[in-house]
């Protein structure tokens, strides 16, 4: 049959023709990718020009990661290849943000020298559905917020207060997130948050507390900033000076318990991972700071 019909090929002609093994042809034509134009007398699979262009249209949507099923589809005409590429590109952007998700995971991993058991909680974290996030915040809301007795507008804003991961995070939001949501699920940080707000937050009807300016407003912060940088030392009289510029004749005691309160707590860690998992920006890490601003007040208590 070779022989009245020079225009065909052999599947080894073929193989020659497309650069391709005769293995995968076999394996194509055996799916019906590519299935021959006739057989030789021998039975043996022949094919034409039409299969060359063929097998070059099959090689093309393999390597862009398309099934045989799928490019089977779009040869028979049940698909075209837009309709099919539409698809493969939804499926590859779960891929891939599951990919994003396993690199934070390891990443963070193989900088904490995590346990076998750490790191299971971590990927467990990470791969947290938005509803179950949700709960995890709204949890952490309800023990640190509830039942405080504050502005009604304040009480509005943190009732509507969210911390969410986006559908498509960098490793970077993803690794904050697992670290936020280690902190938040812990009941001696949630205790803490609790006591600094308690001691920290305006109560409708009277005056701020005397340290409520350290956690709502970032002046005291930028002063103790200027200080350091002029060389003040907390426990030198200069000090005196940024402390009375700060709080004026306010209780310093009460001042000292509420800032010491927010040092213990964590609250400036807290804020600057609540920052990171919504990718906005944030301050400058304030610890240092804080911590200056601690040893003043006792330096001036003990005066």
């Amino acid at each position: 049959m070779e022989d009245e019909r020079p225009d065909v090929l052999t599947i080894g002609q073929l193989a020659y023709c497309t650069g391709l093994p005769v293995r995968t042809l076999r394996f194509w034509s055996d799916e019906g990718a590519v299935p021959p134009v006739a057989r030789s007398a021998g039975g043996y699979r022949l094919y034409d020009a039409g299969s060359v262009a063929r097998v070059e249209l099959v090689r093309t949507l393999r390597e862009l990661g398309l099934g045989l099923d799928d490019v089977c589809c779009v040869l028979s005409g049940r698909a075209t290849v837009a309709e099919v590429a539409d698809a493969h590109v939804a499926a590859l952007d779960a891929q891939i943000r599951s990919l994003k998700v396993s690199r934070a995971v390891l990443s963070t991993v193989s900088r904490r020298g995590s346990t076998a058991e750490e790191t299971a909680l971590m990927n467990r974290l990470a791969r947290l559905s938005a509803a179950e996030r949700n709960q995890i915040i709204e949890e952490f809301k309800e023990e640190v917020f509830g039942g405080l007795d504050v502005d009604p507008r304040l009480r509005d804003r943190l009732r509507t207060f969210s911390i969410e991961l986006p559908d498509d995070p960098t490793p970077e939001q993803v690794d904050a997130w697992i670290e936020l949501a280690e902190l938040v699920r812990d009941p001696g940080f949630r205790a803490r948050m609790r006591t600094m707000l308690e001691l920290s937050t305006p109560v409708p009807g009277q005056s701020p507390p005397p340290g409520a300016s350290i956690w709502w407003a970032r002046q005291a912060v930028q002063s103790v900033a200027e200080a350091r940088k002029r060389g003040i030392a907390p426990e030198g009289t200069a000090a005196t000076g940024v402390l009375s510029k700060l709080f004026g004749d306010a209780d310093r005691a009460a001042v000292l318990v509420c800032l010491e309160a927010g040092i213990e707590a964590g609250a400036e860690r807290y804020r600057r991972l609540v920052a990171r998992v919504r990718g906005q920006y944030s301050s400058p890490d304030a610890t240092e700071e804080l911590e200056w601003l601690a040893r003043a007040l006792h330096a001036t208590d003990h005066a």
